[in-house]
Parts: structure tokens; C-alpha cells; sequence
């Protein structure tokens, strides 16, 4: 059963509603069609409280609970873009990715959809619960949710082709780097020394120290230690 069938009756917003969305992005200058394709097909509206539902098209971030966002559908097409880009041009597939953050479980069902396995970290213990049942009910069996800090990251599953992260990092761990494989590209924000958040890709270099590219201003929440 594919997933439009499987949302049918639960709330499914209309395909005119999601095509305005791709297009948006587009002008915004999303030029991947797999990326804008995925954004179109993925139900953003499930991923959001049925309170504010009827916004979750809109180009904008959305309060999830627990202090955290659903981030903006140009962020999430973004850093995807950049995903496949960076991979392409190490002529390498994009297959496996470690994710920081699972959230509302929205960037993971994306990379999920592109055919990626996905294996998401989520320190915030109800977050994570609602991201694993939202998975079952769109019956995407390609993304593995474990509730854990995500400094450390998942050990024993990569070598990884990205690790894409949804906080805003004031350092990058030198842990999700060394779970690369030489050629992967951590994406994520970076808080600079004006505390300004900018949209950064990492690439693992044999024998060098990593290439930083810096690509754009962002907000994200802030990446925090520990559990909840």
C-alpha cells in the first residue's frame, strides 16, 4: 500500500495544497525534482498537532511540544538538496544517514522517501515515542528511532554517507565526523562567535582535516546534551 493510500481519512490535505508548497520552493531555488517531488509527497500535516494542521503547508517552522519546531519546509528541502549534491559529487550513493535529532520525524521521512536508510537520534523521550508511531501509521520501515543523546552518535551502524543535524551545534562532535566514510558530509547549523546560526556542510577527507563550507543563515533550536 503506498502512502497516500495509508493517509486516506486521517486528515489528508488536498495534492493542490502540497503542489503550491513544491512550487514555493522552486521559486525559493529547490532545483532537485527528487527533493521537490518528496516534499510534494510527504504529509507534512502529520507531522504537526491537528490544532495547527491547516498551517503545515505553509513555508514556516511549527511548534512540535517539548520546546521544540517542525523545521521550515525550505530548510528541510535544503539541507536534502545539499545531501544528494555532496554525494553526487563524490560519486558516491546516498544510502545510509545518521540523523540528529528526530523531532517530528518530518526530515527523516523525506530522506526516507529518497530511498535512504535512516537512522534517527532523539534525546526527548515523547518526541521520539510519537516519531516511531507516525513511521508505523505511514509504514516507512526504512527509519530505525532511538531515544539517546546525540553527541555520541550511533555507534556499530556506520560508516554513515551524511549525518544531517536539526540543532544548532556551538562545536561539532568529533564522534559524528569519525562516523563518516571518507567522502560523507555532516550538514547541520553552527553557531558562530556572534551567535549567529549559519547552515554549514562538513566533509571527511582521507589523510586531512575536514573541508567547511558555510552555506547560508539559519535558526534552529539548540543542540543540548543529555536525555528528557
Amino acid at each position: 500500500m503506498n502512502m497516500e493510500a495509508r493517509i486516506r481519512g486521517i486528515g489528508m490535505t488536498s495534492m493542490r495544497t502540497r503542489t503550491r508548497l513544491a512550487e514555493r520552493l522552486r521559486v525559493a531555488g529547490i532545483g532537485s525534482e527528487c527533493v521537490l517531488a518528496a516534499m510534494q509527497q510527504v504529509p507534512r500535516h502529520m507531522f504537526v498537532d491537528e490544532a495547527i494542521a491547516s498551517r503545515a503547508y505553509d513555508d514556516c517552522s511549527l511548534p512540535i511540544g517539548s520546546g521544540q519546531t517542525i523545521s521550515q519546509p525550505y530548510v528541510v528541502a535544503k539541507m536534502t538538496q545539499l545531501a544528494i549534491e555532496r554525494t553526487l559529487e563524490a560519486d558516491q550513493p546516498l544510502q545510509r544517514v545518521l540523523e540528529i535529532g528526530t523531532g517530528s520525524g518530518y526530515q527523516a521521512a523525506v530522506l526516507a522517501h529518497l530511498g535512504c536508510r535512516v537512522y534517527s537520534l532523539e534525546r526527548i523521550r515523547t518526541l521520539a515515542h510519537r516519531a516511531s508511531d507516525r513511521f508505523r501509521t505511514l509504514g516507512q520501515r526504512a527509519i530505525s528511532v532511538r531515544y539517546a543523546n546525540g553527541y555520541d552518535g550511533w555507534q556499530g551502524e556506520g560508516p554513515f554517507d551524511v549525518v544531517m543535524v536539526t540543532a544548532a551545534m556551538q562545536q561539532v562532535p568529533t564522534q559524528l565526523i569519525e562516523q563518516l566514510r571518507v567522502g560523507g558530509v555532516l550538514i547541520g547549523p553552527l553557531v558562530g562567535d556572534d551567535e549567529r546560526q549559519q547552515l554549514m556542510v562538513i566533509t571527511r577527507r582521507e589523510e586531512a582535516e575536514p573541508l567547511v563550507e558555510t552555506i547560508e543563515a539559519v535558526r534552529f533550536v539548540p543542540f543540548l546534551e543529555g536525555t528528557c
